[in-house]
């Protein structure tokens, strides 16, 4: 039998993740595993645009990111959902695939749930796909879900 203990679920706040989060929610409620929800925050210093930034400061930027995120990671979840789903939350700074496997494995996760954007071949290719990384690198399973799929009853 299939046994899962953690369950994580990478949100950037969109349509597609609200779809993620509301499988993992289930996934975690049927096994009774912790949930974990994690929002990454790419680093101002390392954007192309940055250098263009002269004169503005990055780091009150990147604490304005922070402050929102922890914000709307605090309304992501419910009081009850917290406590019955063993909820941990977590804002972190870095390269989204890199800072998602790394807490998947730190955190010894069983299954990734993550929302896919489906982007075109075009958009795929000037964008590439967080998902399909981790997809491909991660060492435990990966569900994705795209936003407009069916909802976990």
């Amino acid at each position: 039998m299939i046994a899962l203990t953690h369950v994580l679920v990478p949100t950037d706040f969109s349509e597609t993740s609200d779809a993620a989060l509301a499988y993992g929610k289930a996934f975690a409620s049927a096994f009774g595993a912790t949930l974990h929800v994690i929002h990454i925050i790419e680093e101002p210093y390392g954007q192309p645009w940055a250098v263009e930034a002269y004169g503005f400061s990055l780091s009150a930027l990147q604490d304005e990111w922070v402050k929102e995120a922890g914000t709307r990671m605090a309304q992501i979840l419910t009081d009850d959902e917290r406590a019955s789903l063993k909820a941990v939350t977590s804002t972190v700074l870095g390269h989204p695939v890199m800072e998602i496997l790394r807490y998947a494995q730190e955190h010894a996760v069983d299954l990734i749930v993550m929302g896919t954007h489906g982007r075109g071949p075009l958009g795929h290719m000037v964008m590439g796909s967080v998902a399909e990384r981790i997809v491909r690198k991660a060492s435990c399973p990966v569900l994705t879900v795209h936003a407009k799929g069916p909802k976990p009853s």
